[in-house]
């Protein structure tokens, strides 16, 4: 009878666990400061290969009511590529003498945006309502959508779905949320979705979001794609860490 009592009490808990429910806000306060890591990776066959990884710091200059506005700066970037043959990399905290010839070329192209400043404001369901770059270098306002993700306005709990639609230069990127887990202090998602226009293909990931803050602590984006009749897997994974 005990064994029997104990084993329903587990049950019940598990269940009411199970059923919790949890609404996902941004709840950034004014003076929090993040470091965010971004790697992201392309192939496409024997013809092109990319690697990429970023380190970027942001500030949290302002917060009213449910919107808030954000500071973003790239501290540190790489990257390795293979393109007919040819092998290029960058280094930013390299010296011009550590460089080789296409390291100094890409280095020309990359310092603008070493030095540009995203200034960004968005409402606590992770809507990005306005974006500029200063000094404004094309290109720079796309690091603020890569791993965004805009959260359902009502409660959620395991099993739960929402989607969520974004336009990336003429890939129209459709995404499905599903609610894997809700623990203590955090939030388990399962990716699926669909690309359509410039690339057509299917989406998978994972990303975990923490219970209180709402930030995505991580994100991990995998892109089976077809670009023009050829094949192209595309990787973007993110962490996010509060300072």
């Amino acid at each position: 009878m005990k064994k029997l009592l104990v084993l329903l009490l587990v049950v019940t808990s598990t269940i009411s666990f199970a059923q919790e429910s949890v609404l996902l806000r941004l709840n950034y306060a004014k003076g929090d400061e993040f470091k965010a890591e971004m790697k992201m990776s392309q192939e496409m066959g024997t013809m092109m290969s990319m690697g990429m990884s970023i380190d970027m710091s942001m500030s949290v200059v302002d917060v009213t009511d449910d919107t808030n506005i954000s500071e973003m700066k790239i501290t540190k970037m790489t990257m390795d590529m293979l393109q007919a043959g040819n092998v290029m990399s960058f280094d930013s905290t390299k010296s011009d003498d550590e460089l080789d010839e296409m390291g100094k070329m890409m280095k020309a192209q990359m310092s603008p945006m070493l030095s540009s400043v995203i200034t960004s404001k968005g409402n606590n369901l992770g809507e990005v309502l306005e974006v500029k770059a200063e000094p404004n270098v094309p290109g720079m306002d796309d690091f603020t959508s890569q791993t965004n993700v805009v959260y359902p306005k009502e409660a959620i709990k395991v099993g739960s779905t929402w989607t969520f639609q974004k336009d990336q230069k003429g890939m129209i990127l459709d995404f499905v949320y599903t609610v894997k887990a809700i623990l203590k202090d955090k939030v388990e998602l399962d990716i699926t979705g669909t690309s359509s226009g410039l690339a057509t293909g299917d989406i998978t990931g994972t990303m975990n979001i923490d219970r209180a803050s709402g930030i995505p602590l991580t994100s991990n984006i995998d892109m089976s794609l077809t670009l023009q009749g050829q094949k192209m897997n595309s990787k973007v994974s993110m962490t996010m860490t509060k300072m």
